[in-house]
């Protein structure tokens, strides 16, 4: 096994309606920088994305965003990262944001989410990779999405180890400890 390095943090451009969104992004942020890791994201500075990359970078996490150049403004492309990539498209962007992670996570989110989600998932189960996949599921938001999986698998649209390619885990303090345990 490999040593993690770098986290890639999926999560919502949007704050959302629960304060406890925000308040385990700037956890998941704390975290990563307490365990030495490099913050992995979309570059935004609104939502969850901001809430976790502020957290991260004022405890001294080293960070890389990855943002198309059509959502500079609308996400208001946080440049006081340690890294800005800035891609030509979402496709790029999400390839980018792959290629430089050792393991994914995914905060609650909308339609962007679930689209990096959903291909990351994918690209595991054809076989294209085996980093871990993790869902910070706060408050249950994620328990929707694993009965539609279950439901997916249950109507045989896909084999019962795709429920197995990705976990579900209540809070920051759980998360972060698979995240050690997944690379010791």
């Amino acid at each position: 096994m490999t040593l993690l390095r770098s986290v890639c943090v999926f999560c919502g451009s949007r704050p959302g309606l629960s304060p406890a969104y925000a308040a385990d992004a700037q956890s998941l942020g704390q975290g990563i920088a307490d365990n030495g890791w490099r913050l992995v994201y979309g570059a935004g500075d609104v939502g969850l994305m901001g809430e976790v990359a502020r957290a991260a970078l004022s405890a001294g996490a080293r960070t890389m965003g990855v943002i198309p150049t059509h959502l500079m403004g609308k996400e208001q492309g946080k440049r006081d990262l340690g890294q800005l990539v800035i891609t030509e498209d979402m496709h790029e962007r999400k390839k980018v944001l792959f290629m430089n992670s050792d393991a994914i996570v995914v905060l609650p989110g909308g339609a962007g989410s679930l689209d990096e989600f959903f291909e990351v998932l994918t690209w595991r189960q054809i076989g294209l990779h085996s980093k871990p996949i993790f869902l910070l599921d706060t408050g249950g938001y994620w328990q929707p999405l694993i009965r539609l999986v279950d439901h997916v698998i249950d109507q045989g649209f896909a084999e019962a180890h795709l429920r197995h390619a990705f976990n579900a885990i209540a809070d920051v303090p759980g998360l972060l400890a698979r995240l050690r345990t997944e690379f010791a």
